[in-house]
């Protein structure tokens, strides 16, 4: 299978420093390609550069940022302030579950412009704290600025961890599984984005993702995880990011993805689910890489403690890219990624 390698892992002298991670295809990431520029070594302290979900020091601890911007990641009118801050910091904790590192600390900067730019904050900051509190971290620092324009919300997260698990582990033959259900998040953008009220289970989707770092850290400690992802971009697009790190392709099975069990109403059309599930993003669930048949005896204990599916969704075979597998059998190539701030997608 040929497709779009997005280049390959550049090994460091060091087998326990990963210098650079390869990231998948899409211009928003190969416009990151252009701002790293050509790789240079690892400055001493740092075991993982760039490319994965986070940054990893030598000490153990987990570095990441994640960016939050009135109207393009959300509009005011489908969820209150609380929301906004729970939801931004939700999506930086995702990044520390993606490495499967526990939480210590949150930083928010904010910019919050309005008539009430105090009231503004204060919510905002209530709900980074709700969302911090329940990972297990506490907000510790950041910055406050007015903004001229819409509210900016910049989360800072710091985690630690003996044992990261790369992108970069996945080989051919390995199982690709995922936590929980797919498409939710993307759903509720797209009923919103066409003047429809989506079902409170897609909303709440949305506006309160749960980042799965206690279920990151129960599989790393009961399962040899080689590689493992949050889905941010969609399936489609983080499935390439684990394929591009491994130098592998990855084989999805689109009968098995989980869907939200609330899209049937709203996507009567299963296609239209599977799209949603593909290309949306946000749902912040995981996605690794094991060997062969070790996950369904942990299957039920999963469910049990989390209440949520594990689900087999696809394998990795020799080759580059991502594709799914036809009505035949035969492979498809993905015509896209996931969501991508620099061109067409879905996703908020």
């Amino acid at each position: 299978m040929r497709g779009d390698p997005g280049g390959r892992r550049a090994e460091s002298p060091d087998p326990r420093r990963v210098a650079r991670v390869a990231l998948g295809r899409g211009a928003e990431f190969d416009l990151i390609r252009r701002f790293l520029g050509p790789e240079t070594p690892l400055p001493q302290g740092v075991w993982v550069g760039p490319g994965d979900d986070a940054l990893v020091l030598d000490d153990g601890l987990v570095l990441s940022s994640d960016l939050t911007v009135e109207g393009v990641h959300f509009r005011r009118e489908w969820l209150s302030l609380v929301d906004v801050g729970y939801r931004a910091a939700a999506a930086a904790l995702s990044d520390l579950a993606a490495m499967a590192a526990e939480p210590l600390a949150v930083l928010l900067s904010v910019a919050v412009g309005g008539d009430e730019p105090e009231r503004e904050a204060l919510e905002v900051q209530d709900g980074v704290r709700q969302a911090s509190r329940a990972a297990g971290a506490e907000v510790l620092g950041g910055d406050l600025s007015r903004s001229p324009g819409p509210l900016v919300l910049d989360v800072v997260v710091v985690g630690r961890t003996s044992r990261p698990v790369l992108r970069t582990g996945g080989e051919a033959g390995d199982e690709l599984w995922v936590t929980g259900w797919l498409g939710g998040s993307a759903g509720a953008v797209d009923l919103w984005s066409r003047g429809r009220e989506p079902p409170e289970a897609l909303q709440q989707a949305f506006r309160r993702p749960i980042p799965r770092i206690r279920e990151a850290l129960w599989l790393a400690g009961r399962l040899p995880l080689k590689a493992l992802i949050d889905l941010s971009d969609g399936l489609g697009g983080d499935a390439g990011h684990l394929a591009a790190a491994g130098g592998v392709a990855v084989l999805l099975e689109e009968k098995a993805f989980p869907l939200h069990p609330a899209l049937a109403d709203a996507f009567p059309g299963i296609e239209e689910r599977r799209g949603l599930a593909l290309y949306g993003g946000e749902d912040y669930e995981l996605l690794f890489a094991v060997p062969p048949g070790l996950v369904e005896a942990k299957a039920e204990e999963f469910t049990a403690t989390f209440g949520i599916p594990l689900t087999r969704v696809g394998r990795m075979v020799a080759g580059e890219g991502v594709w799914k597998e036809g009505p035949q059998g035969e492979p498809i190539a993905l015509k896209r990624g996931g969501f991508d701030h620099f061109e067409g997608g879905g996703g908020g």
